[in-house]
């Protein structure tokens, strides 16, 4: 029996790093997830332009997914994109919600400290980033070696050169080791 596609959520903004927002999509897309790219760009813009000048757009905007459940919701990194997401109230309830129902969160880059600890969205759980901001992590939370950190239900990794060993332990976790081998032969990576 087929299992059904898992629901996740990309949000992305000016400034988003390409290579994150890419690699967590295609990855997951590999796996069947029913993946949304959804862009929090002023006045309901699809198209963004990320941290190295690569135009990318979005299926929807954020606010056609107010209402919709997701499996995960996962933000890319990208300073100025993380910092976009971090000030956007309607993304941050959204992913309060998904905390408060102890649903799968994750974040890579700048994000994991800009907008889940800003939020208090990682509550006691370790997490890792960028090593740019990994003193802005509470001491004993942050995890500055780990390329990727799982915590309950929040996942963390650090840069665009761990975004594809991000994105197979997503699908992982949505679908199950053997899901993830699948996934990470054809791109020869070892899940």
């Amino acid at each position: 029996m087929k299992k059904q596609a898992k629901k996740v959520l990309v949000p992305i903004a000016d400034g988003s790093e390409e290579i994150e927002v890419v690699c967590i999509i295609d990855v997951l897309r590999r796996a069947s997830a029913e993946v949304t790219v959804a862009s929090i760009a002023p006045e309901g813009r699809l198209d963004i332009i990320a941290s190295r000048g690569v135009k990318l757009i979005a299926d929807c905007s954020i606010e056609n997914c107010q209402h919709e459940n997701f499996d995960l919701i996962v933000l890319p990194g990208g300073l100025q994109g993380a910092e976009r997401m971090r000030d956007h109230s309607l993304l941050i309830k959204l992913l309060q919600k998904q905390g408060d129902e102890n649903k799968l969160l994750g974040a890579i880059c700048a994000s994991p400290a800009l907008v889940f600890n800003t939020h208090q969205l990682l509550g006691k759980q370790q997490a890792t980033c960028h090593p740019a901001f990994i003193d802005q992590l509470p001491d004993n939370m942050a995890d500055a070696n780990a390329r990727v950190v799982v915590d309950n239900n929040i996942i963390t990794s650090q840069a665009p050169g761990t975004a594809l060993e991000f994105a197979v332990i997503l699908v992982e976790l949505l679908y199950g080791a053997d899901k993830a081998r699948e996934v990470a032969g054809p791109l020869v990576l070892h899940a």
